[in-house]
């Protein structure tokens, strides 16, 4: 077999080799042996052994320096996903436990919710990414006072998210101006994303100010700092990070460890792979280097968008080893999303 033939050319019997020692590997983590695999297929050692170097030869196993046994590749991994493995539903048990769990509340505490569920049942970390406040609908403003003329102002998105912005208007206004600013700001906007609130707080600036009275000016003015001002972040939730110092291959490399925790902590980063699962709008898997989160640390990333109604919110991910147990993650994870996205749909 040569080192150049497409992975559609394998021997069916070298890709039934790849198949056990990629499942073998999920099970033990360990370097898998010609001993272990040729009494499944009535093979002599010798034979598993010529086949494992030509799948050496082609990238898809590796052998490491300490075993004479192999591992899979990255690319000997994603092989496997693609081609050889099936992928059935959850079993009933994660089933009835995600039906249970997945239930109406308020959007932070739903992706709080199928973090954690997440975490329970794959035992890897999970991730769950809020809607992108550009892209929300704001339902609702609520203005409290504070002290020294200072504004609280809790925007509420459709998705039942709330976000606090401490606001510090140039004026004051006496509590039954802020109640009719909160009222009159409510009616004024409905239900509208950040870029659309802003071209209509925009126009109200621009209008003819004799039309407008004195409180009416305060009010655009307030809305203005509560929509305009500082950055609103988009929220992650990580769940299980500590999951990773039950996995050999970290538990025993702290740099290794060091390098995954910061890339956990980069928020940024995390962001942009769950957007291509957002963009793909279907179950996207990172395996290895196929990403720039999981290039160094040997980790993959499972992942599938929620939604309500007719648009995509956000995602949500499980990340663990290269050696997770996709069979069992990528349909728990792909169920949880939709079960996010009908339980949305229902409120």
């Amino acid at each position: 077999m040569t080192s150049n033939a497409p992975e559609d050319e394998l021997h069916p019997r070298d890709r039934e080799i790849l198949k056990a020692i990629v499942q073998d590997f999920i099970s033990t983590g360990e370097p898998v042996g010609s001993q272990a695999i040729a009494p499944r297929y009535d093979l002599s050692s010798a034979t598993v052994r010529s086949a494992m170097a030509d799948l050496e030869a082609l990238g898809y196993l590796e052998k490491p320096h300490t075993s004479a046994g192999r591992v899979p590749t990255d690319k000997g991994l994603r092989l496997y996903v693609d081609r050889m493995l099936r992928v059935r539903r959850p079993v009933p048990r994660d089933r009835k436990r995600i039906d249970r769990t997945v239930q109406p509340a308020p959007l932070s505490e739903l992706m709080s919710g199928a973090g954690r569920l997440l975490h329970e049942i794959t035992h890897h970390a999970a991730v769950v990414m809020a809607p992108s406040p550009e892209h929300t609908l704001y339902k609702r403003i609520e203005f409290v006072r504070l002290r020294e003329d200072r504004v609280l102002a809790i925007l509420v998105t459709r998705a039942g998210l709330v976000y606090n912005r401490l606001v510090t208007p140039d004026f004051h206004l006496a509590p039954a101006e802020l109640e009719h600013a909160t009222n009159l700001v409510n009616e004024m906007l409905g239900e509208l994303t950040l870029e659309q609130i802003h071209e209509k707080l925009q126009r109200e600036r621009r209008a003819e100010q004799a039309l407008y009275d004195e409180l009416h000016r305060k009010t655009i003015s307030l809305a203005s700092l509560a929509f305009e001002g500082q950055r609103i972040e988009q929220e992650v939730v990580i769940e299980g990070e500590a999951s990773f110092l039950n996995e050999r291959s970290f538990a025993a490399d702290l740099e290794k460890m060091r390098r995954l925790f910061a890339s956990l902590a980069e928020k940024d980063r995390l962001l942009h792979l769950l957007r291509q699962a957002i963009e793909g709008r279907d179950i996207q898997i990172f395996i290895g280097a196929e990403s720039e989160f999981s290039a160094a640390h040997g980790v993959s990333l499972v992942a599938a968008p929620y939604e309500q109604g007719d648009g995509i919110l956000g995602a949500i991910a499980v990340i663990g080893p290269t050696r997770m147990n996709y069979a069992r993650v990528i349909p728990v994870v792909e169920y949880t999303a939709r079960k996010v996205s009908r339980t949305l749909g229902a409120t």
